[in-house]
């Protein structure tokens, strides 16, 4: 497939744009402006780029339309002091951009905070969160929350949210993983964890064979 990549050299972005090369799809990776550092992003078979502010409807749109899909790992910088309302304002342009464009398939990458600890009540608004997660953390956690909730109601786009397991980590690529709803996914100690490599492979298999249409899913680790 043709995929445009929004946040291609993130933490999220690096491993996702690793795994859609490596099943030989087309990437466009959308960047802010020309990097000047162009280890960040290397020259590679399969990879473009196209020049677009991801808080710029009008630009995505342009840079996306032609696209079979767009996968989204959006962040405007976790230690930014208008870290929600940039983060607000970029899901809302993304999703507005996309929408314009043509393309109907959006995946977005969000947080695990959304994730349900039981019956209504969010792991972003626990106390464990707000005691253990670094403050700096906290407003893009409710940023991703409510670009989540806005995005339920969208019915122009054939959208998937995922949240990764509580414990998204550097790791090994298993190829293996299981497959949650709403809920945090827990391990015999805790929450679960998964490694962005084996995350990278249930979004482009989400991708490939879509299963979570207009719905939100997690992932974790098998263990």
């Amino acid at each position: 497939m043709k995929i445009a990549l929004i946040g291609a050299t993130g933490f999220v972005g690096q491993a996702l744009l690793a795994e859609l090369l490596q099943r030989g799809h087309q990437v466009t990776a959308l960047i802010r402006q020309p990097m000047a550092d162009p280890v960040k992003l290397p020259p590679q078979a399969g990879l473009s780029t196209a020049t677009a502010d991801a808080m710029d409807g009008d630009a995505v749109c342009a840079a996306v339309r032609g696209h079979d899909a767009v996968v989204s790992a959006f962040n405007p910088g976790w230690h930014d002091a208008d870290l929600y309302e940039k983060f607000m304002r970029g899901s809302e342009a993304i999703v507005r951009g996309v929408e314009t464009s043509g393309v109907k398939r959006l995946l977005v990458v969000g947080g695990a905070g959304s994730l349900f600890v039981a019956p209504g009540v969010q792991l972003v608004d626990t106390a464990v969160f707000a005691e253990q997660a670094p403050a700096w953390v906290i407003p893009g956690a409710r940023a991703a929350r409510d670009a989540l909730a806005a995005m339920r109601g969208n019915t122009a786009l054939d959208w998937t949210f995922l949240s990764p397991a509580v414990n998204l980590e550097v790791g090994p690529r298993t190829g293996a993983y299981r497959v949650g709803g709403e809920d945090v996914l827990m391990a015999s100690d805790g929450p679960a964890g998964i490694s962005v490599a084996d995350m990278a492979i249930a979004i482009v298999d989400e991708l490939e064979r879509p299963c979570h249409l207009r719905a939100r899913f997690t992932v974790a680790s098998l263990e």
